[in-house]
């Protein structure tokens, strides 16, 4: 059973816990979705899905267009502290809140399931201080599969009142990866599917892994038919498999954007493994700069 504790709440749970007077439930809905004849993803907002239904008592937080710095080299960078605060207070979230974050699944047209959204905005949540979290286990979907309550009625909630201070230790940097390269005592996880690893994918980037990284595909972590993650003996067997598990290891995750990677270090969290930090930029970054180093399947 889903337990907030374990950093999951389970649909039941959320359904009984709607009037709680601190819960703070977010729609972190993002929409991406890979062209069949590979290239470049889409990316949209999911304000317009909200605004039709979402959970009662639902805020949007539009990881897009509000907590994204538009201006920066790579997508999806993270704004600066304040200005992050600022916006969360205006979620209604407060030093005492405790938040309960979801999504309507990890890309368009995909058979498999996670709540990546979700676990970005968690993961950020985090980074900016913010610990009180949950993630709602098999998302919108598991949700509506189970006829629960729906509105249309746009939730406008008291500003917060938040006092938090961003942890660095949770956020790596192009420098901080190039550096684990040749440090025996990190390890580089790349989140991607085993083909974009292995370089035989058509994808936007330069084709491969970062040097040195291992791979857990973060599409493999929960159930394709429920939504639900795996129970706790069958991840750690797939995070084990690679040694992201080691107590004397730091991990850092990665894949395209930064989102994926925070659902492998969300599990990897929840497993235990607390040394898990993200690489913001991902190949996003890494890929578009020719110097930074790395092989396929092929080269190694």
């Amino acid at each position: 059973m889903s337990d907030k504790n374990t950093g999951f709440v389970s649909t039941e749970w959320l359904n009984e816990h709607l009037e709680d007077e601190n819960l703070r439930i977010i729609d972190a809905t993002t929409f991406l979705q890979i062209p069949k004849e590979g290239g470049y993803y889409d990316v949209w907002s999911g304000q317009e899905e909200y605004d039709k239904e979402h959970i009662p008592g639902a805020v949007f937080a539009d990881l897009k267009n509000d907590f994204s710095d538009a201006d920066a080299s790579y997508n999806f960078a993270v704004i600066p502290h304040d200005e992050f605060v600022e916006k969360v207070k205006g979620l209604g979230i407060s030093d005492e809140s405790f938040v309960v974050i979801y999504d309507r699944g990890a890309m368009v047209d995909v058979d498999f399931e996670a709540s990546d959204w979700a676990s970005r905005f968690a993961w950020q949540l985090k980074f900016e201080g913010f610990d009180n979290i949950a993630i709602l286990e098999g998302g919108y979907e598991k949700w509506k599969k189970e006829n629960r309550p729906v509105t249309d009625e746009v939730n406008t909630p008291e500003k917060g009142d938040l006092n938090i201070e961003r942890r660095p230790e949770l956020y790596a940097s192009k420098e901080d990866v190039l550096n684990a390269i040749d440090d025996d005592s990190i390890m580089i996880l790349d989140s991607l599917q085993p083909e974009s690893y292995n370089g035989t994918a058509d994808t936007y980037a330069r084709p491969g892994h970062i040097k040195g990284a291992v791979n857990v595909f973060f599409g493999d972590l929960a159930d394709p038919e429920t939504g639900e993650i795996y129970d706790d003996e069958k991840l750690k067997q797939k995070f084990e498999e690679v040694g992201a598990l080691d107590e004397d290891k730091k991990v850092i995750t990665y894949c395209g954007s930064a989102i994926a990677a925070t659902w492998t270090q969300y599990l990897l969290n929840k497993l235990g493994q607390e040394n898990v930090a993200v690489y913001d930029g991902s190949l996003s970054e890494w890929a578009a700069d020719e110097k930074l180093p790395m092989e396929t399947k092929n080269s190694k």
